[in-house]
């Protein structure tokens, strides 16, 4: 690795943790900021977020908003200070649960949605090789149906401690 500076060290660290983030659907700039958030272990101002991850301030405002949706940050303002604070309020792992099962059931729902055009395009064609995309068609939809239920059972999971 060579010889690095504690800024750039706790850069490689962060990327590091933000590699796994990644693996479950955040983004890296997710990773970065929640990893910054854990290690300071208090909240830090949106200019702190980005000297601390390396990017910049509309960068992280833009990924803050997601990690607030989730429940994972929030972001308010002090009295007679203009500037945006973050604290980290969710649970790394209920956090990582819900970008999953959000991300799942978007593409699942889009998914879905273009079966259905899929199939309106085949009603007008009328052909014997409809009917076979018409049963591929209904084979897939029926397995999505089976990830929408294992979804709502990760749901119900209990968070480790």
């Amino acid at each position: 690795m060579g010889d690095m500076g504690v800024k750039d060290l706790k850069r490689v660290i962060y990327s590091e943790f933000a590699d796994i983030a990644k693996s479950v659907g955040y983004s890296e700039v997710h990773g970065r900021i929640i990893a910054a958030l854990f290690a300071s272990h208090k909240e830090m101002t949106l200019q702190q977020l980005a000297k601390e991850t390396g990017h910049s301030p509309s960068s992280i405002s833009v990924s803050l908003d997601l990690l607030e949706a989730l429940g994972m940050v929030s972001k308010y303002k002090k009295a007679n200070d203009r500037r945006l604070y973050v604290r980290l309020d969710g649970d790394l792992l209920d956090g990582l649960r819900k970008a999953i099962i959000l991300k799942t059931r978007a593409n699942i729902t889009n998914t879905l949605d273009r079966f259905k055009a899929y199939e309106e395009n085949l009603e007008k064609l009328g052909s014997k090789e409809c009917e076979e995309v018409k049963t591929i068609l209904d084979t897939l939809r029926k397995e999505m149906k089976r990830l929408d239920k294992y979804l709502e059972k990760i749901e119900k999971v209990e968070i480790p401690e």
